[in-house]
């Protein structure tokens, strides 16, 4: 999934991309605003744009000798498009959610990367650190390892993009935090958005 324009990803052509600049602000546009930012030409644009006011997802309001435009905010379809256009938080809300069932329960678990950072492509991992809970041993770890394989399953298909699973000790911690940077463990305490556990340096303080 491309999680950096998912409405123009859904929905392709010239209505995609209207409707993706839209659906990320609540302001009104000029229709010749929307052509600009949507890539397309203004007639494009007004073709589309018509269409849509007709279906009821977009109000027009004119202030001669420009047309505002914006989605009619009380619309279905477009809290539809809208909700769309925010589906990495979604995805975000979906991956914490699954977390609640790893057993035991990490000391953390941070997505990082470009996911994080908003960043995220088709083609796009998503990377995620496991902190291993501070009572397993290796070779004694067999229902965290299966349940976080599940969830990391479940997060796959959830979202459509591959879940990078990274796990490390606590002891680990602070040594990969303290390090010389820039690293990845830098990027994921500085970055990282939690969604189970603590925070990446609220962990290592405590090892």
């Amino acid at each position: 999934m491309d999680y950096r324009r998912p409405v123009e990803a859904l929905i392709p052509g010239v209505q995609g991309r209207v409707l993706g600049v839209l659906s990320r602000t609540s302001t009104e546009l000029t229709m010749r605003t929307v052509a600009q930012l949507a890539g397309v030409s203004a007639q494009q644009a007004s073709v589309v744009i018509g269409r849509l006011v007709e279906l009821g997802v977009v109000e027009r309001r004119d202030v001669p000798p420009a047309s505002l435009v914006r989605l009619v905010a009380d619309n279905l379809a477009a809290r539809a498009v809208a909700s769309v256009a925010n589906l990495r938080s979604a995805a975000l809300e979906r991956l914490s959610a699954l977390a609640a069932d790893i057993t035991p329960p990490p000391a953390s678990l941070v997505v990082f990367g470009s996911f994080a950072r908003g960043e995220a492509g088709p083609g796009s991992d998503v990377d995620v650190l496991a902190v291993r809970p501070p009572e397993l041993t290796y070779g004694a770890d067999g229902e965290w390892v299966d349940s976080l394989g599940r969830w990391g399953d479940q997060a796959t298909r959830a979202i459509g993009n591959p879940v990078n699973l990274v796990e490390v000790e606590i002891a680990e911690l602070p040594g990969l935090l303290s390090g010389p940077g820039p690293s990845v463990w830098h990027d994921a305490a500085r970055d990282g958005v939690v969604i189970a556990g603590a925070p990446l340096t609220a962990v290592a303080r405590a090892a």
